[in-house]
């Protein structure tokens, strides 16, 4: 059996949070500043339930954190997590900028 580390398990989220495309818009909208729900899911064509769904994913990824006021339910954005993913793609930026570079090194040396 495999175990897994947390930090393993919170990139999980935030990639699942990350993988639709409408959450990642609603993470767009949410970059200029706080928003309504009912705000949020204007532009989209889909009911408010739907959207509410998709900010749920993000909220469980640690995007989003949504503040209950009366009946009216306010989403912020928290990019935090947003740098974690950020860090753990730039290992594999630098790996395969390495592997370029030896892939030219070698094409340089059969060309002469």
């Amino acid at each position: 059996m495999v175990e897994r580390k947390s930090d393993d398990l919170d990139l999980d989220a935030i990639f699942g949070a990350l993988a639709h495309p409408t959450r990642r818009e609603l993470i767009e909208q949410l970059a200029s500043g706080p928003n309504r729900v009912s705000d949020l899911a204007e532009p989209h064509d889909m009911s408010l339930a739907a959207v509410s769904k998709h900010l749920q994913v993000l909220e469980e990824g640690g995007l989003v954190d949504v503040e209950k006021d009366g009946r009216v339910r306010r989403c912020h954005l928290d990019a935090t997590p947003l740098s974690d993913a950020f860090g753990w793609l730039t290992r594999y930026r630098v790996f395969w900028e390495d592997r370029f570079d030896e892939l030219e090194d070698h094409l340089e040396e059969a060309d002469q």
